[in-house]
């Protein structure tokens, strides 16, 4: 049986009009649909890809690989709809790394939780205004624990991905995070990469990690020895 999510709008509201870009799309409709089947139709599917998109679309600098992103980010946030609505059932704890542009801070805690983690926690990162890449340095700060950050792109945080977290932390976004009863929700005070050189870059790395190693040991410590 089909659901849609009750936030979003008309799936034509987001239909594009770029010939290329709607066969990618389509294609990445027809990519995601296995994976809800029974939970999601394939309207709702591409209404999520197409907001998605636009989403990207006005943030990212790079837009030669955009569509691809796009499926990537869609099917986190289809996966958090779903579980929302009870469609999907995880005993695994989920983790929100929250911070302004989704840049640096946030990056870095969620690859050193994911890393750490080995799978037992579900991890996501989101900005409250997205920047359109990830800091130079904050990526060369992470290549030296062998943790790639290239691939990854800043992503606009949603109410779907609050909703689903069991633990929001947030590092300087103040108060943009959305508050759902029975949460737990954390702030974490670190100095912010932007601007900053690549050895200050990995003292705040060096934190985050002594920080994310503590929680773990908390959500999964049979992941924490």
């Amino acid at each position: 049986m089909s659901t849609s999510p009750q936030h979003h709008h008309d799936a034509e509201e987001y239909r594009l009009t770029d010939p290329h870009v709607t066969e990618l799309l389509d294609r990445a409709t027809a990519d995601l649909q296995p994976q809800f089947q029974g939970i999601f139709g394939p309207e709702t599917i591409r209404a999520v890809l197409d907001e998605t998109y636009t989403q990207l679309n006005a943030t990212a600098r790079v837009h030669t690989h955009l569509a691809t992103l796009a499926t990537r980010f869609a099917r986190e946030r289809l996966t958090s709809i779903a579980k929302n609505q009870g469609a999907l059932v995880s005993s695994t704890p989920e983790v929100l790394f929250v911070c302004v542009h989704n840049a640096g801070r946030s990056q870095m805690a969620a690859a050193l939780l994911h890393h750490r983690a080995q799978g037992r926690v579900t991890v996501r990162s989101a900005g409250s205004a997205p920047a359109e890449t990830i800091n130079p340095a904050v990526v060369l700060a992470m290549a030296e624990l062998d943790l790639d950050l290239s691939q990854e792109f800043p992503k606009p945080l949603t109410t779907e991905a609050v909703e689903a977290a069991d633990v929001v932390i947030t590092m300087g976004c103040g108060d943009a995070c959305p508050v759902f009863p029975g949460k737990r929700y954390l702030d974490w005070e670190l100095d912010d990469p932007a601007g900053k050189s690549v050895e200050e870059v990995r003292a705040v790395r060096d934190e985050i990690d002594r920080r994310v190693t503590g929680l773990l040991a908390e959500l999964a410590p049979e992941a924490a020895r």
